[in-house]
């Protein structure tokens, strides 16, 4: 496996699918990290050997507190008149984040800066939807 496991807070959650998260980094090499969380619930997987990672502390405090906020507030005006919320692309300086809303919680993966984040964006939305269908 091109990933190892990083991570695991409290018990895996119900949204804890090694299948999802399989299939999110077998989309490709760009792929730095995947996390699958539901409400406390967070499972954290990251490729090996990253350049510039984060820590470990900062991504879970990242799944935890500012990932779910951002989705309150985005969901919330997507669903006045923008015909809801499909995903969430946020650029740091040495990655993209994405983030998609599933059940009562989300799946976050980092994207390295070459990639196409709104590609993959969609990817895992699909994935979401069926994660043993094809991307």
């Amino acid at each position: 496996m091109p990933w190892r496991m990083e991570t695991t807070l409290c018990d895996p959650g119900p949204l804890d699918d090694p299948t999802l998260m399989a299939s999110v980094f077998d989309l490709g090499e760009h792929i730095r990290y995947v996390s699958v969380a539901d409400g406390p619930s967070v499972t954290m997987r990251q490729r090996a050997g990253l350049a510039s990672a984060s820590s470990s502390n900062s991504d879970r405090y990242e799944e935890l507190l500012v990932n779910p906020a951002l989705l309150v507030l985005t969901r919330q005006r997507g669903e006045i008149d923008c015909g809801g919320l499909r995903h969430l692309v946020v650029r740091y300086g040495n990655f993209f984040q994405v983030i998609v809303p599933r059940g009562s919680g989300h799946v976050s993966v980092a994207v390295e800066p070459a990639a196409d984040p709104v590609g993959v964006a969609e990817a895992v939305v699909r994935l979401v939807a069926d994660p043993d269908g094809p991307t």
